[in-house]
């Protein structure tokens, strides 16, 4: 939803990937998803924590159903412990 991550969606959804944008903060999940929407691509944003099993699984399985199939997956998720 923001960052590496948000460009790494922009990019693939220039390519003509169907993106799914996963993210914990499901605002900018949904602010990049419209945002390739918008340029006539195809996306849908999840809200995901992916330090949970349970959350990513559910995820994906939205993925395949939302677009058939899942080609790639890039996990991009950054944790920083202060």
């Amino acid at each position: 939803g923001a960052g590496l991550g948000k460009e790494i969606a922009l990019t693939y959804a220039r390519e003509g990937a169907k993106v799914v944008v996963a993210d914990l903060n499901f605002e900018n999940a949904k602010n990049v998803a419209n945002e390739i929407i918008n340029a006539s691509g195809k996306a849908i944003p999840i809200q995901v924590n992916v330090t949970s099993e349970q959350q990513v699984d559910s995820a994906v399985g939205k993925a395949v159903e939302e677009f058939g199939k899942l080609d790639i997956m890039i996990c991009n998720a950054g944790v920083q412990y202060i």
